[in-house]
Parts: structure tokens; sequence; C-alpha cells
């Protein structure tokens, strides 16, 4: 009997930490190993872009090789002007690359702030915070873009700066509603009853230890809504414009020629930007369910 008591008792302290490949069901550990393939071949796609370490230049205009198929010299093939297409992909990835940063950084950064404060403190403050979110969740994010495209011309930065500002609403519900069930529970009160101080809490307790996951999570799912909004401005017309290559504008140049048996001049960027995006998605997806399956243990 004493060895059964025993056996009960260790396993109880074991449940406070879960090893995370305990946590991760077989679905979580596919999701995440495939948006980390996806994430590495972003950044060495973008490493190689900003040190023009390209095999084959993707400015470069050759006439005799114009759409030439996937082979082993030209693994993507080649567009209408002979340009290689698989250069001009890992080309691409500048153009959403650093403005998705600074989109992200500006909605995780503004969104946790107000998050924060409108979680912790009073209703009022929170009342007076999200009337403001709210007008800004309310109108169409894309339809608010293309507006201020026609009205102002702005760079992509800046665009990509105005899709951080209207992410803020999202990030900030994300945020509140994290703060508004930890500040109820025990271990907060046994902060304040220690002495430490509301900043400390906040800060380390609160959004260090408790919120962290979360903005991983968003920052991932705000780089696949980058991705999306930055490409299809491009394959409008309205985004990064030719010679200058985006995967947007590869697969709206790439189309006019699909129906004469070249497809893949549209369909190599068009898998490119499916695959990326839905593995940062998966990711994102899978981090929540292992962040939420530690939560509930």
């Amino acid at each position: 009997m004493k060895r059964f008591y025993f056996e009960k008792e260790k396993l109880s302290s074991e449940e406070f930490y879960v090893p995370l490949h305990k946590r991760a069901s077989v679905r979580d550990v596919v999701s995440i190993g495939f948006g980390l393939f996806v994430v590495t071949y972003l950044v060495i796609f973008f490493l190689i872009s900003i040190t023009n370490s390209f095999i084959k230049d993707p400015m470069k205009v050759d006439i005799q090789h114009m759409f030439m198929p996937p082979s082993i010299e030209h693994i993507f093939g080649t567009d209408f002007l002979g340009r290689d297409i698989f250069s001009r992909i890992v080309k691409g990835t500048e153009a959403f690359f650093l403005p998705g940063i600074l989109s992200i950084a500006i909605s995780t950064t503004f969104g946790l702030l107000f998050g924060v404060i409108s979680g912790y403190y009073s209703k009022t403050i929170s009342s007076i915070i999200f009337y403001f979110l709210n007008i800004i969740d309310s109108i169409p994010r894309f339809i608010l873009i293309l507006i201020v495209i026609v009205i102002f011309n702005p760079s992509i930065y800046l665009i990509m700066l105005f899709v951080g500002v209207t992410s803020i609403p999202k990030v900030s519900s994300y945020i509140k509603s994290k703060v508004d069930t930890l500040k109820k529970q025990r271990f907060i009160e046994a902060c304040r009853a220690l002495g430490l101080s509301e900043r400390s809490i906040i800060f380390k307790h609160i959004i260090w230890i408790s919120s962290r996951s979360v903005l991983i999570i968003r920052a991932t799912l705000g780089m696949g809504e980058t991705i999306l909004i930055e490409t299809s401005l491009s394959y409008l017309g309205i985004g990064v414009q030719e010679p200058i290559p985006s995967w947007g504008n590869m697969v709206a140049m790439g189309k006019d020629f699909f129906f004469q048996g070249k497809i893949w001049l549209s369909t190599m960027p068009a898998l490119v930007i499916l695959i990326t995006i839905m593995g940062l998605y998966l990711l994102g997806d899978g981090l929540n369910s292992i962040f939420n399956e530690r939560v509930s243990r």
C-alpha cells in the first residue's frame, strides 16, 4: 500500500510540467514540422536574395531560353523573357519579408500593450480602448487598403504598416481574453501577497511567462496574412511591379500563357504561395494546440 501511494504522489508531481513530446499529437508534430520547414526556406531565400548569392541571375533576360519547362538546369523552368523562375521566386521574398516583419512588430507590440491595459485594469479603460479598436476592426481591411493605395500610392512598407495597424484589434482581443483569465488565478494573488510590484506581475508573469505563446502564434499567422495581402496586391497590379519579382506578379504574368501549355509560369509561384501560407497557418495551429493542451493540464 505504501508503494501505491508513493507512486501516485510521484505521478501527481510530474504532472506540473509535461514535456513537449508528450503534449504533442502526431498531427501537431507534422503541422509544426511542416511549418518550421516553410520558415526555414523563407529565411534562406531572403538571405540569398539580400546577399545576391544566386546561382542564376533572376533579372537576366535570355531570349534563347524562353519558355523552357522545368529541368535540371532550370528546376522551375524559365519565363517569357528566359529568366529563371526559381531564382525569381527566391528574389520575390524581398517583397514581403521585411515589410511583413514590420507589420507583425506593429500589431504585436500595440496589440499587447492595449490588450494588457484593457484586460488588467478597470472596465472603463477597457471600454474606451476597445471602442476605438472596434471602429478600426469594423472596416473591411482589404477594401480600406485598396482605397489608401489609390489615394496615396504608398510604398510596400507603408502598406504593411497600415496592415499592422489594422491587425491591432485582433491581437488586443486575444491578449485581453488571456489577461482576463490570468488575473483571476491564484498565483497572481500569491505574487501580490509576496510583495511583487504590479510592473513585475504584468511584465514577468503575465506577458513573458503566460502570454508569449499567444504572441508567437499571432506572429506566424500574421506573416501568412502579410504574404496573402502582398501577393494579392501584386497580382492585381497595384503592388510590386515588373521587372522586380513578386510571387503575385509572377502568377499574373504567367496566367496569360497558361492555356498555351506554359503552365509552369503561373503554377510554380502559385504553388509556392499555397505551400508557404498553408505551412505558416499549420505552424500556428500546431503551436496553439500544444499550448492549449499545456494549459488544460
